[in-house]
């Protein structure tokens, strides 16, 4: 009998999955596992890591209770699993950011036979690139142009029968990480996923345009879960899209996912450094007081600590005020912006490494595709455009319940604001607004041929 093994890692799931088909296809029985990573568990937050322990158990239930998940070196487990079940290769859907990659090139230098089918994308990081001369896109628009153009395949049906070993108990693995105490998270797995799915195509998808900005609106798809982990596929969403203005625009967020994760792939070192190098030379304060603050919601902004808090309780937070809490991290509080990515990867559940470190970096002005550094998010503004009526400020910060708009957006003008202990404004946004130009100005002087369009 031929044996094959399957290695989930980021595609928990059965359908639109050609790694899992092309082991089913090449095997009698396939042998799926999971591989709990040491290093990563140690980096991941509290919030992730029960997502993941749940995700896995539903691939299981999906699988008839057939999952092995091991813990170790995934060298040392894939060559005991190899010699146990008499198998000789390993499928696996490719990774591409620079962790996963590195993984399984060691994988492959030690002896280990890997067949890649598949990615976690619509198109894989590296296919797009200009005709002109082969080289990758810097800018979202002319990659997005081309990304339609060069198109992707249909989803692939879940495999009608799965044949799969039975493991021993010993290798049923499954990780106990309870959710803090005071934490939701939306159910995770790939039954979830499409449940998700199937609401928003129903209500909130033909809206997507106009509501997606709206903080206090269940008004996006919430399906970035996921897609980090791989219940679902983009494919599968793509698939179901038209070409009316509300759609393209949620395929057009699609596309920046699939723009970040190419960026990554050809600069792999801004996971944690700059695109624009330049900005390293700007003058930015240690993170203390003023962090401590950001970190807890209690900046005495209204839309940026609500925004803290709905990610310190739920492991997600709107994707507009992740650029108004960015923007206010760096240029009103003026720290590198590695220090809110890196409290980010802590406590998304949705934690994507191209995403969080090129959003991040579009947002303080230094990465591809940037708006300008001159452009600073009013978190006042922000709040008032986006949370007119302060239900979104209201839900994370019963403090301010008291208060009705646009008095909530600014309670520094209202004279029992703080009868709840709301805190005061840390900083001045119209003072650190023209602070954050005067140091722009500073390294524009050290470097004339700074781009104006970074």
């Amino acid at each position: 009998m031929k044996r094959a093994i399957f290695w989930f890692r980021r595609d928990l799931r059965l359908s639109d999955n050609p790694a899992l088909l092309a082991a089913i296809a090449n095997s009698d029985e396939i042998v799926p596992v999971f591989i709990l990573d040491e290093k990563l568990i140690k980096q991941t937050g509290s919030k992730r890591l029960a997502y993941l322990g749940q995700s896995l158990r539903a691939l299981d239930h999906s699988l008839e209770n057939k999952l092995h998940v091991m813990v170790g070196d995934q060298v040392e487990v894939l060559k005991e699993l190899l010699q146990r079940y008499g198998a000789d290769e390993v499928h696996i859907s490719e990774e591409f950011e620079p962790y996963g990659k590195k993984r399984d090139l060691r994988v492959e230098g030690a002896g280990i036979k890997l067949i890649r089918t598949g990615s976690p994308y619509a198109v894989a990081p590296g296919r797009v690139r200009k005709p002109s001369d082969g080289t990758p896109y810097k800018v979202y628009t002319p990659f997005y142009n081309a990304w339609v153009v060069h198109g992707w395949r249909d989803p692939v049906s879940a495999p009608k029968s799965i044949k799969a070993v039975t493991p021993n108990a010993g290798d049923r693995n499954f990780p106990e990480w309870p959710l803090p105490e005071g934490t939701t998270i939306t159910p995770a797995g790939e039954k979830a996923a499409h449940e998700r799915w199937t609401w928003f195509k129903k209500n909130g998808l033909d809206f997507y345009d106009e509501q997606r900005n709206n903080a206090g609106v269940d008004g996006t798809s919430k399906l970035s879960a996921h897609l980090k982990w791989g219940e679902i596929h983009p494919r599968t969403l793509l698939a179901d899209l038209n070409k009316t203005k509300a759609q393209i625009v949620f395929q057009k967020e699609i596309a920046w996912r699939e723009f970040y994760a190419d960026v990554l792939f050809h600069n792999p070192h801004t996971d944690n450094d700059y695109y624009a190098p330049k900005f390293k030379e700007m003058r930015y304060e240690k993170p203390g007081k003023a962090f401590k603050a950001w970190c807890e919601g209690k900046t005495g902004y209204p839309f940026v600590d609500a925004a803290m808090r709905q990610l310190l309780k739920e492991g997600w937070m709107h994707n507009r005020t992740r650029m108004v809490v960015a923007s206010f991290l760096v240029k009103d509080l003026h720290i590198e912006w590695q220090h809110g990515a890196d409290f980010f990867m802590e406590h998304l559940v949705d934690f994507d490494v191209a995403s969080n470190a090129h959003g991040w970096q579009w947002t303080a002005g230094c990465g591809t595709d940037a708006s300008p550094y001159y452009r600073v998010f009013n978190p006042i503004e922000q709040g008032k455009r986006f949370d007119e009526n302060g239900d979104y400020i209201r839900k994370y910060i019963p403090e301010l319940g008291h208060l009705r708009a646009p008095d909530i957006h600014e309670p520094w003008t209202v004279l029992d604001s703080y009868l709840n202990d709301y805190p005061e404004r840390i900083v001045d946004h119209a003072v650190e607004r023209i602070e954050s130009l005067a140091r722009l100005e500073e390294i524009k002087s050290r470097k004339p041929d700074l781009p104006q369009n970074a």
